[in-house]
């Protein structure tokens, strides 16, 4: 699908879920600096929607599009969920349910490249 956009969106966050980890194991809540990082993965998330939905449009696979779509507005919601609930939770769970919502995003990448791929 978008290789390199893709793997760089993976790698981002998991190294913001390793930070998050770090993060609650020391009783710390999320900073400015890990919310920077969302947000550069954020951006990502909402340029492979719109390069996703045009290659949708304009491809000849067999792509279940609904399911194709619906992961990448998934992807593009589930980080600010976890961003909103570690923000609300003031405790390191907050920081634990950010590094979820971080792992979340790598989980259906790899999946979105499965549907595109067959």
């Amino acid at each position: 699908m978008f290789g390199p956009l893709t793997w760089a969106l993976v790698g981002l966050s998991l190294a913001a879920m390793a930070y998050a980890i770090v993060l609650a194991a020391r009783d710390k809540r999320i900073n400015w600096s890990l919310l920077g990082v969302l947000g550069v993965v954020e951006v990502g998330l909402l340029a492979q929607l719109v390069v996703g939905i045009v290659q949708l449009v304009g491809t000849d696979r067999d792509v279940s599009g609904p399911f194709f779509v619906g992961y990448l507005i998934g992807s593009l919601l589930v980080l600010p969920v976890g961003a909103l609930w570690a923000l609300a939770e003031s405790s390191r769970w907050g920081a634990g349910a950010l590094a979820v919502a971080c792992f979340v995003v790598p989980v259906l990448e790899l999946r979105l490249h499965e549907i595109w791929v067959g």
